[in-house]
Order: C-alpha cells, then sequence, then structure tokens
C-alpha cells in the first residue's frame, strides 16, 4: 500500500501545475494577445522542429543511457532499453516520477536485479548532461552582446552550480585522502571508482552534439511560432529552463510557460512567449502519449511492476535529473 508520503508526491506535481496555469492563463495573459501570436505561427514548420527535438532527445538520451549499462553493469540489448524507455513515456504524460521509476524498474529487471549498479550507471548521462549544460551556459555568456550586466541570472545560476561541482569534487578528494570522514561521500567516492573519466568522454560528447541541436532546432522552432529569439541567449538560458523541471509538475506544464515568459522576455511579448512554450508541451505530450502507445505491451508490464513493488514496500530510484525535454 502506498505511504501517505508517496499519495502526497503523486498529488503535488497536478496541484503545482494547476496553481502556474491558473497563474499564467488566468491572470497575467492576455488571452487576445495569445491567439494573435499563435495565429502568426507557421504550425507545420513549428510542428517538424518540436517533434524533431523531442524525438531527438527521446533517441539520444536512451542510446547513452543502454551505452552506460552495457559499459558499466551488463551486456544489454540496446532495442531492449529502448522498448523500456518508450513504454516508460506512456506514464509521463501523467506523472513524471511515475515514469521514471518504470524505467528504473524496468532496467533493474533487464540487469538481473542490479538495482544500484543500474542507479549508478544512469547517473552518466544525467551528470554528462548537467556538465555540458553547465559549460554551455558558460561559453555562451562569455559571448552574449549584452554582457553580464543584463544576464545576472545566467551569471548567477552558472556561478551557484560551478560552485557545487566543485565542493562535490573537493570533498571527494578530502574522503579519498582520509582528512574527510563522511558515510554519504564515501559512498559517492566509491561510485566514482566505477568510472574512469576517459571512458566518460564518449558521454560528454554525444550531449555536447545533442546541446548544439537543440539550441538549433529551438531556434528554429521559435521562429516559426513568430518569436525570434538570439542563438546566443538561447545558449545561455535553456539550461535555466530545464533546471527549472525539478519544481514537480505535471509534464512540465507551468514550469516551461513562466520559465519561457520570464527568461526571455526581451526577445518577444509574454503572451507570445507563454503560447509557445504552452505548445511546446502539448506537442511533447502527444508524443509520450504516442511513444507510449508503440510499446504498450511494455508500458502496462512497467506500469505493473511498479505498482507490485509499491505493494510490497520496495523503494523506487527518483533520478536526479528528468529528461529535459520531458517529457
Amino acid at each position: 500500500m502506498d505511504s501517505p508520503r508517496s499519495r502526497w508526491r503523486s498529488v503535488v506535481p497536478w496541484v503545482v501545475s494547476a496553481a502556474l496555469l491558473v497563474y499564467v492563463f488566468g491572470w497575467v495573459t492576455d488571452w487576445e494577445r495569445l491567439r494573435a501570436a499563435t495565429e502568426r505561427a507557421d504550425l507545420p514548420l513549428f510542428l517538424a522542429f518540436a517533434t524533431a527535438d523531442r524525438l531527438a532527445f527521446f533517441v539520444i538520451w536512451t542510446w547513452l543511457t543502454a551505452a552506460a549499462l552495457r559499459r558499466f553493469v551488463v551486456h544489454v540489448p540496446v532495442r531492449s532499453v529502448f522498448a523500456l524507455r518508450g513504454g516508460s513515456e506512456l506514464a509521463r504524460a501523467v506523472s513524471n516520477p511515475l515514469s521514471d521509476a518504470a524505467f528504473f524498474v524496468g532496467l533493474a529487471s533487464l540487469a538481473r536485479g542490479r538495482m544500484d549498479a543500474v542507479l549508478a550507471s544512469a547517473l552518466v548521462p544525467a551528470v554528462s548532461h548537467i556538465v555540458v549544460m553547465l559549460v554551455q551556459m558558460t561559453l555562451a555568456l562569455a559571448f552574449l552582446e549584452s554582457g553580464l550586466a543584463e544576464n545576472t541570472g545566467v551569471a548567477t545560476a552558472a556561478a551557484v552550480t560551478w560552485a557545487v561541482l566543485a565542493a562535490g569534487a573537493v570533498a571527494v578528494w578530502l574522503s579519498r585522502s582520509g582528512r574527510l570522514s563522511y558515510p554519504g561521500i564515501a559512498r559517492v567516492s566509491a561510485w566514482l571508482e566505477r568510472f574512469p573519466p576517459r571512458e566518460l568522454l564518449p558521454f560528454f560528447g554525444g550531449f555536447a552534439l545533442l546541446a548544439v541541436f537543440d539550441i538549433q532546432i529551438q531556434w528554429l522552432a521559435s521562429r516559426a511560432f513568430g518569436v525570434e529569439i538570439d542563438w546566443l541567449a538561447l545558449a545561455a538560458r535553456i539550461p535555466i529552463v530545464y533546471m527549472s523541471f525539478v519544481v514537480p509538475t505535471l509534464g512540465n506544464f507551468g514550469t516551461r510557460e513562466v520559465a519561457w515568459a520570464a527568461l526571455f522576455s526581451d526577445f518577444g511579448d509574454r503572451d507570445a512567449l507563454v503560447a509557445y512554450a504552452f505548445a511546446i508541451n502539448s506537442v511533447f505530450l502527444v508524443l509520450n502519449v504516442l511513444l507510449g502507445v508503440m510499446f504498450l505491451g511494455r508500458a502496462l508490464e512497467l506500469l505493473r511492476a511498479v505498482r507490485r513493488a509499491r505493494r510490497e514496500g520496495e523503494p523506487l530510484p527518483r533520478p536526479i535529473l528528468h529528461d529535459p525535454t520531458d517529457q
């Protein structure tokens, strides 16, 4: 039986999404201007670009997850990892945590019950993506014509994230040298020993290519929607949009609209930015359902496994980073 805490976690995304959507569409949005912004959009082009973005993240993220499993845990069929991920996307239409739990429960079964090793290897694509986004944000910030004065939010986010990574690196170094004795840091240090830096290079490279593609496709999609956003501004600020997805919402509805309107207000009016973000979310929601339906048998199997695990009181994994297109 689900615990009260588990039930509360499942309700929070619905509550937060509803509150944000009421704020965005019921309080600060001019519906006439939003309708006009939508009518100016080249919808066929926008749909093509948004679909390409979602599918690219699905394919590359899943492929890199499979590569991490095969390299660091156990040799598994890549097609099986794709089937698991595709099946879990049906649950993502309702809940990101439910989808993530279903995917990782399926991976643990595929890897012969080695949940700890599966989670360790799953961190490889997640952490690689975080580092790539941080480098992307930092490099773009250095080339923005508006400078630091007009991009204090980007500079602050980059500085805080670099500080967290640096603090973690120092803590691990102190633990390995015997100067710091803390069980949590010791476990992190032991995990890191499984991943030699040289073997992580393909993952950083894969996410670097994905980042460039994502910026370009968002640049094209926003223009097709009638919102002209500078390429470097997208490179600098998109990571912050993705970081905002740690807020528990239903399919990022509400979060994406608020983030886009706040971060790109100097490139378009608020209503056009809200319309664009809502359209992106809607396209992703439809694609998540279609991907799940393609792997419907696997999706139902995963959901049954999650329900069984919860009924038996088994802990379900909660990854540190969602697929940013939720996605």
